[in-house]
Parts: structure tokens; C-alpha cells; sequence
């Protein structure tokens, strides 16, 4: 159902991209639901003990998610955005770098963490996370979204973690 909702919006954010829109799915209750849903049941095997939300869409799956895994959720920020103190990780983008960060005290060390995003592409903000949840002691469970895109071979830069990805696109 929720595969069926995704919307292509050609040229965004730029020329020669196809952009997979996941509103339509967000705003339908059953496939919102069925999302989480399917999550949860891919997720639970692995016995994470905190959901880590890339921002910003990894915020809307990952909170009802760990509240599904009974476990707590740590928002995984842009540059800038959070209060206290905190790890910091730089990646490379195709053209410049981006940086997301992380509070020091939000994860505890040997905790078996999930990090969750909406869209697999390159893998580059994903491996970040991956990055700053071993700096602070965590142990990464694995990953899940709800999109891949297979193409972009993302999951090379993943290969040491399960991955979980409920819609895949070749193309």
C-alpha cells in the first residue's frame, strides 16, 4: 500500500533528479501505519535498546517506532540544532560536506541502537550516524528506512550493518 503512495517529482531538488515523495504516504493513516508496522517487525529481532531519527524524516518514523520497540528515541540533529554538549560528524556530500551531531550523553555505552531514515540514497548521512553512535560507545544494531535506492549503492557504505529497507527502487 504504502509503495503505491510514493510520489515521483521530477527535477527536484534539481535538474535530472527524480525525487520519491513520501508525503502521500505520511498522510494516509493505514499506510503510515503499515509502515510502522512493518518496521517494527523487521526491527524487533535485533534487540535494540534507543532508536536514533535522522533529521528530519527519520524524526516521523523513528519516535513511533521506538515507542513500538519500547525503547527510547535520540534525535539525530543538522549542525547547530541541538543545546547540550555534543559529538559532531562531517561527511561528504557530492559537492561539499554536511554535518549532523548527536548529545553526548544519549547514548550509553555497549546500547544496542537502530538508526532510522526515510531514504537510503548514497548512504553517506546514514554511515555519519553510524559514525557518531560507535563515538559515543553505542553498538549499531542496524539501520532501517523505508526507501532505497538501489541504484546509488548505498549500502556500500553500510556493509557492516543489517540494513532494513521496506520499498526498493532500481531505478
Amino acid at each position: 500500500m504504502a509503495e503505491a503512495l510514493v510520489r515521483d517529482v521530477p527535477d527536484f531538488p534539481k535538474p535530472g533528479i527524480l525525487f520519491k515523495d513520501i508525503t502521500p504516504v505520511l498522510q494516509d493513516y493505514d499506510a503510515l501505519k503499515q509502515v510502522i508496522d512493518k518496521m517494527t517487525e523487521q526491527s524487533r529481532p535485533l534487540k535494540v535498546d534507543v532508536v536514533v531519527g535522522i533529521e528530519a524524516r527519520g524524526f516521523i518514523f523513528g519516535a513511533p517506532l521506538a515507542l513500538e520497540l519500547e525503547v527510547g528515541f535520540v534525535p539525530l540533529r543538522k549542525l547547530g540544532k541541538l543545546p547540550y554538549n555534543r559529538l559532531v560528524e562531517e561527511y561528504a556530500l557530492e559537492y561539499g560536506t554536511n554535518t549532523v551531531e548527536i548529545h553526548t550523553d544519549s547514548i550509553k555505552p555497549g546500547q544496542r541502537v537502530l538508526i532510522v531514515d526515510d531514504v537510503l540514497a548514497t548512504g553517506g548521512t546514514a554511515a555519519a550516524a553510524a559514525r557518531l553512535v560507535e563515538r559515543a560507545s553505542g553498538q549499531v544494531a542496524g539501520l532501517c528506512f523505508l526507501i532505497e535506492l538501489d541504484f546509488l549503492e548505498g549500502r556500500k557504505a553500510l556493509e557492516n550493518y543489517p540494513i532494513i529497507s521496506l520499498i526498493h527502487y532500481q531505478e
